[in-house]
């Protein structure tokens, strides 16, 4: 039901606070009527002393306990003002008693009504003083008429001093002025009963909020609902749609209808009847779109086939203002709930995790990103704004800050990326602009991936076959992992996590995918191997169709994240794609399903694989720590005849990943060793052995180490380290000291192990794999 009544009403879509400014704190005097001692009261606006209706106190202040249920004579007309006892009144603040004036102060108003005081207006909207004050004010602006009554005051000897106060002030953030309550007349909806229903349909499980915490939240909040006032005094919006009827014979009558056609008949009737200038709340229009938008209140087939919606997903700061309201009036106005989901995100805050403010100049334009813009670009759109000099001053020293050289371009995509890599469910996501040039980054390894791909498959449009039967090792790994990548995005999207979406086909692309497996077939797909010579007229050509089957894939996993790289890339694929799987659209391609895939699914070499990647990175390391970053030498593996069998079984891939020239399951005399997962590891470069020269590096290695970790821990260890070092900061030492002392153990680990080995005993033999294959045979 809707109804009208008076009521301090202001919108917050305008207002801003400024936090403690410091304002002056005047005390005045008001005379018992009753034992004609004095009680003084505490107020910042003398002005609004005209309209003061009543003094209150705190019930358990024992200064007034005399003056309980009193009265006390306006100074300036002589009107008799009661003393009421409310424990909304601070004890502590000022004299610890109040003015009343309920038309101009929300708590005032609130008080008001729970002790039945009038009402009286003596601020009108035009910022004047109104006839109420008296000729000597009337048309007087409001803070001229402020000092004009401490004036009086002082005349009068009622004024009891001043002092300054600091308070939250609300401003016009548009205007820039002090925000003034009045009382106007505004429409309402009654809410409790609607929302005792939204309550019920979470607490019965037909209405899902995720988070879940957020349900304590919504139940809180519709628990304590207040009527809503839904009437706006303002140029813009969907006008009320209501006419206003005057009778005559009759001082205020009204005729409201049941819905808008019996308001419009009864109005019709009446020429002259005007329709309402009010328009409606911005909330209240948007509470209408789920069902409004599909052609309610005409059963229509959109609205037949698409209301209820399934899922609603939205900031969590909208949870009050859209959320509960579409839930209420959806219910109440279709008898069905507008989605059965809903999914709340968390805000977008700057690097450093504040909110995004254009007073502290950290607020990230979305098309800045996308197109770039320059140090001077961003300072001049400050100085476009409406902030004062001194702000203006502080937003553009933290943009010089911030973005020293300005924003990069980084493109819609990336951004999009970006902000679906956070984690968006209870937690804030801290948004940095070098991240997302980081998915720019990876947009460009994407058009790299390809660009070789195109270049494998050659000037040849012949389509490429399906991929039904996979024999090669490495393509069958690439085939497991792209398949457990789709199983991965499959769970990650039934549980609304974007950001194990976007974690997981990152690391298939670029770790997986570029990393791993176009590398280690590189010589066979740009024919470099003359080992390979003998069958490449079957390994090639299977790997280009497992490449071609995998950015395929990739680019379709990608596409809602990524739609018009994806598009644009799927494009150049499109001649060698058969007619049966051809679309004219990357939109109308089918979404991959783990179930449809399972043919590429080979658990054995996932796992077998990861002892090939774990004798790749410590092979990388190694040759780090020996200096042999520019040569490829020769590396022996001495392991058990299990281990053999894996690292064979991926042929090329050990020696190609590892940067080496040739490696062999056999141990030589004078070679630099490493242990790991029960395996050792060896090189010989050029003949001479390694053993001097790898203790003599790792030592060197260790002594600039320690020094760089015992500053950081220096550093740590200091008294006001946590009050002084930024959050961010202690999180990036933290993170390098963890980095050094990880290093460090593993240094230590190669040195004991090279004191502690004897120098293996043997020769360099070209048959060594053979032996091996025998041994383990």
């Amino acid at each position: 039901g809707k109804k009208t009544k008076t009521v301090m009403i202001l919108s917050f879509l305008t207002l801003s606070i400024v936090e403690r400014p410091v304002v002056t704190l005047c005390v005045l005097s008001f005379f018992s009527n009753h034992s004609g001692g004095e009680i003084m009261v505490s107020t910042t606006r003398p002005e609004t002393m005209l309209g003061d209706v009543a003094v209150a106190v705190h019930p358990d202040d024992p200064r007034y306990q005399d003056f309980h249920g009193k009265q006390c004579r306006h100074p300036f007309n002589d009107r008799l003002l009661p003393i009421v006892t409310d424990t909304i009144v601070a004890m502590e603040l000022g004299t610890g008693a109040v003015k009343v004036t309920p038309a101009h102060d929300h708590t005032d108003f609130l008080l008001s009504q729970r002790h039945v005081l009038p009402r009286l207006t003596v601020i009108g909207g035009d910022g004047k003083m109104t006839p109420l004050c008296g000729q000597w004010l009337e048309g007087v602006k409001r803070f001229d008429a402020r000092q004009l009554v401490v004036n009086a005051l002082v005349e009068k000897k009622l004024f009891r001093g001043k002092k300054e106060h600091a308070m939250t002030l609300p401003i016009c953030s548009r205007s820039g002025d002090v925000i003034e309550p009045l009382l106007k007349k505004q429409w309402f909806v009654r809410c409790y009963g609607m929302a005792q229903k939204a309550i019920q349909a979470v607490e019965d499980g037909h209405l899902q909020i995720t988070p879940h915490f957020y349900t304590k939240t919504w139940k809180n909040w519709l628990s304590n609902i207040s009527d809503w006032c839904i009437s706006r005094q303002l140029w813009w919006g969907h006008q009320i749609p209501a006419y206003r009827v005057e009778f005559l014979h009759s001082a205020d009558k009204q005729e409201v209808g049941h819905c808008y056609h019996d308001g419009h008949r009864t109005a019709l009737s009446c020429p002259k009847a005007p329709l309402y200038t009010d328009v409606l709340d911005t909330w209240f229009s948007s509470a209408l779109f789920p069902f409004a938008m599909l052609g309610w209140p005409q059963q229509t087939q959109d609205f037949q086939r698409f209301y209820p919606n399934s899922i609603l997903e939205t900031g969590s700061d909208l949870i009050f203002f859209w959320v509960a309201r579409m839930v209420m009036l959806g219910t109440e106005l279709t008898g069905q709930l507008p989605f059965k989901q809903v999914l709340l995100h968390s805000l977008v805050r700057d690097k450093h995790g504040r909110k995004m403010s254009k007073s502290l100049g950290n607020v990230i334009d979305p098309l800045d990103v996308i197109h770039g813009a320059s140090l001077e670009r961003l300072q001049q759109k400050v100085k476009e704004g409406n902030l004062d000099p001194r702000e203006q001053e502080v937003a553009m020293e933290a943009q010089r800050k911030d973005f020293p050289k300005g924003i990069p371009q980084c493109g819609t995509d990336a951004l999009r990326f970006a902000l679906c890599s956070h984690k968006m469910i209870g937690e804030d996501i801290s948004l940095s602009v070098s991240w997302v040039l980081s998915c720019r980054h990876f947009c460009n390894k994407m058009w790299q991936t390809l660009r070789f791909t195109l270049g494998v498959l050659g000037d040849n449009t012949t389509p490429v076959g399906n991929l039904e039967e996979v024999q090669p090792s490495m393509d069958r790994w690439i085939c497991s992992r792209l398949y457990s990548t789709v199983a991965q995005v499959e769970k990650a999207f039934e549980e609304y996590e974007l950001h194990a979406v976007t974690a997981a086909l990152y690391s298939f692309w670029i770790h997986n995918l570029c990393d791993v497996y176009m590398e280690s077939v590189k010589p066979v797909l740009l024919k470099q191997n003359e080992g390979l010579k003998h069958d490449g007229g079957k390994v090639r050509p299977a790997a280009s169709v497992v490449l071609y089957h995998c950015v395929s894939a990739s680019l379709v996993l990608l596409s809602p994240l990524m739609p018009f790289l994806t598009e644009e890339l799927w494009q150049r694929l499109q001649p060698f794609r058969t007619d049966a799987a051809a679309q004219g659209s990357l939109c109308l391609q089918p979404y991959p399903r783990s179930s449809q895939m399972k043919h590429w699914h080979f658990p054995e070499e996932e796992r077998d694989f990861l002892l090939v990647q774990e004798v790749t990175r410590v092979a990388r390391s190694l040759r780090a720590q020996c200096g042999l970053t520019k040569e490829k030498p020769a590396m022996w593996v001495v392991c058990s005849p299990s281990q053999a069998h894996i690292l064979l079984h991926f042929g090329s891939a050990v020696p190609t990943l590892s940067r080496v020239s040739r490696f062999h399951i056999y141990c030589p005399e004078g070679v630099a060793i490493t242990l790991f997962s029960q395996m050792k590891l060896a090189y010989r470069n050029g003949g001479v052995p390694d053993f001097i020269f790898l203790l003599t590096s790792l030592t060197q290695r260790r002594s600039k180490l320690v020094p760089k970790l015992d500053e950081i821990l220096c550093k740590i260890q200091s008294p006001d380290y946590l009050i002084k070092v930024p959050a961010h900061v202690r999180e990036q030492m933290d993170s390098q000291m963890s980095a050094l002392q990880q290093e460090l153990k593993t240094i230590e680990d190669h040195l004991k192990l090279l004191q502690m080995t004897d120098r293996p005993t043997g020769s360099y033999s070209n048959d060594g794999v053979d032996q091996c294959q025998t041994q383990s045979s």
